[in-house]
């Protein structure tokens, strides 16, 4: 069998395009299938859309402010406070731990004991799916990694998820018996799929890997947005001070601060699709049938044409062509669009009115509770990179807090 042809795109204008095609399937995760096999980012065509349909229920404007305005900000607080009183914290562990509390509510994962003791058992769990995902990028020994996260999965199935439904399924029959309304139902995916197993017809290990995908997706992408920024913003305190004093202050420059974060750094560095017949993409590249098509957004976000001679450096005040989206293509377009990109960097405020009631995401939030709880980095204990992974991310940030910082409220 010969190898498929390999192409890369790297211009804004092909990647758009590309995602933007139904004859370019998925292939990023194709070695992370222990984990990723079968869920919503992976399905392609009639399937895709309508599991996507019953999930995008779930990621309305009013789902995310009750998440940003209620369940968010004791999340927030009850995950700092800890750290803020013994006066230190390691940013990429607090920011996994803060982010999972969320994403776990969102998925249906439930923590009957509520203590933290369970919620670091959970983020062991995480850690380890988080490997299995982007195992394409793990530099250690991959085979032993894969049976590694499958051993994770099914003793997380037994703890968590089948309990999980369980309470879930005995909701539902109440709804179904008429002694509750549907409204008391959790608002999670968990609880969505139960609604509709009929129609769904979802295996058992498909439903778990479909609730350890947005538990880790949910948790992981925004944990690392949150370090990055903080990186880029403790910066600007040497660099421009004026800027860090807006980042402090204002919590829409705050957002601006993520959109430029994830533009220059996507939570993956590239996408990847097969292609399921011949295309034809902007600028005359032509991808035939059973090619595998890398859209490389690193570069992407960083042309030049759509993002200035200056695409390369963090600028929270740039200004962008209409129909470009601040974070660039970091969150993909059309139908493999990240489902949960407004809950965490909030609406894009060039494209919606600020008519008071503007959702500014999770991450911003969750930065400037930091920001404002005084935390800053370490000068005896510098940030290092993780070294088992070619991705970019932080292996350890230590940060410090003023000793009579007053906590957030």
């Amino acid at each position: 069998m010969n190898d498929p042809v390999e192409l890369t795109v790297s211009t804004y204008a092909q990647a758009r395009d590309a995602f933007r095609r139904k004859e370019l399937r998925q292939a990023l995760y194709d070695e992370g299938d222990v984990v990723m096999s079968d869920v919503l980012v992976n399905l392609h065509g009639a399937d895709h859309r309508a599991r996507r349909r019953l999930e995008n229920r779930l990621f309305r404007k009013d789902t995310h402010r009750r998440y940003e305005r209620e369940f968010f900000p004791p999340v927030v607080a009850a995950t700092l406070a800890p750290h803020v009183a013994s006066g230190r914290a390691e940013l990429v562990t607090l920011s996994h731990e803060m982010m999972m509390n969320l994403a776990a509510f969102t998925a249906g994962v439930d923590r009957p004991q509520g203590t933290r003791e369970e919620t670091l058992h959970l983020y062991s769990y995480l850690m380890l799916f988080i490997q299995g995902a982007t195992l394409a990028h793990y530099t250690g020994d991959r085979e032993a990694k894969r049976a590694e996260v499958a051993a994770g999965l099914a003793s997380f199935d037994v703890e968590f998820l089948q309990p999980s439904i369980v309470r879930r399924r005995a909701l539902v029959a109440q709804v179904a018996a008429g002694t509750i309304d549907q409204d008391d139902l959790p608002r999670d995916v968990l609880t969505t799929l139960m609604l509709h197993e009929d129609e769904l017809l979802l295996a058992p290990d498909v439903v778990l890997r479909e609730i350890c995908f947005f538990l880790l997706a949910g948790a992981h992408t925004s944990a690392t947005a949150f370090v990055r920024t903080l990186h880029h913003v403790f910066a600007m305190a040497q660099d421009r001070p004026e800027d860090f004093e807006l980042a402090t202050t204002d919590l829409s420059f705050l957002q601006r601060c993520v959109h430029e974060t994830v533009r220059l750094q996507p939570s993956s560095p590239i996408a990847m699709r097969w292609a399921l017949a011949d295309v034809d993409l902007a600028g005359g590249v032509h991808v035939p049938t059973g090619a595998r098509l890398t859209i490389d957004l690193m570069a992407v976000n960083r042309d030049p044409e759509v993002f200035g001679d200056d695409a390369d450096a963090f600028d929270p005040h740039r200004v962008l062509g209409p129909g470009v989206a601040p974070w660039g293509l970091s969150f993909g377009l059309g139908m493999h669009a990240c489902i949960g990109q407004d809950l965490a960097a909030g609406l894009d405020p060039s494209a919606h009115a600020d008519d008071g009631d503007h959702l500014h995401g999770l991450v911003p939030f969750a930065i400037r509770a930091l920001l404002d709880a005084g935390g800053r980095p370490d000068p005896a204990d510098p940030p290092t990179m993780d070294p088992d992974s070619s991705r970019g991310y932080w292996g350890s940030y230590p940060v410090v807090f003023p000793t009579a910082a007053a906590f957030p409220t």
